[in-house]
């Protein structure tokens, strides 16, 4: 039977409400007491779902913490696909990681979050396995606006460093200057810094 929009739609609301409870409860138990002291059941019983529902969700306890990772693929596509009119490739990945990740950077358990992920080893193994996954997807998109096979150098290596720039610039102040730069040197080459006696000689 065919279900009515109105009645979809609800039903799609209340199930991304449902995870996004979910993963809120997990984040919360995992940065209180650790990821490796936090079971599946115990984030059921604090998200107030059966275990089953969780799972529903959710993988896996990695999952619970990467919870956007499932759509990054699509958004990757996206900001390559659906780039204004004129706009290259490497300006819309630029905007893609300004918009996204700034957000990120600037919510207030950020370093908590980042803590966690380094802290735990099971954590930046998934998180590892992730950005591969990623690089692979954004490489392939890159490739395909421009005729070339999805294991082209040049396209696999752009979408790495794309990938790399939020871990550069999270260390830095100026969160926003600092994509910036990257991206500068990315499009236009890198060029040594001038110190303030210039280069040594050798």
């Amino acid at each position: 039977m065919t279900e009515p929009p109105a009645a979809a739609g609800r039903r799609e609301r209340k199930k991304a409400a449902t995870r996004q409870a979910i993963a809120a409860a997990a984040l919360r138990l995992f940065l209180e007491h650790g990821y490796d002291h936090v079971s599946i059941r115990g984030i059921a019983e604090a998200a107030d779902v059966s275990t089953a529902t969780v799972f529903k969700h959710f993988t896996g306890k990695e999952a619970l913490v990467f919870d956007q990772e499932e759509s990054m693929d699509t958004r990757l596509i996206a900001a390559v696909r659906q780039r204004a009119p004129g706009e290259d490739v490497l300006d819309a990945l630029r905007r893609h990681v300004l918009d996204t990740w700034l957000p990120i950077a600037a919510h207030p358990q950020w370093q908590e979050f980042n803590h966690l992920v380094t802290a735990t080893p099971a954590l930046r193994a998934y998180a590892e396995r992730m950005w591969a996954r990623h690089t692979d997807t954004l490489s392939a998109a890159i490739a395909d606006e421009f005729g070339a096979e999805h294991d082209d150098l040049a396209c696999t290596a752009l979408a790495r460093f794309v990938l790399e720039v939020p871990v550069l610039a999270q260390g830095r102040k100026d969160h926003r200057a600092a994509v910036e730069e990257v991206f500068d040197i990315i499009a236009n080459g890198w060029r040594p810094p001038s110190g303030p006696t210039g280069p040594r000689s050798t």
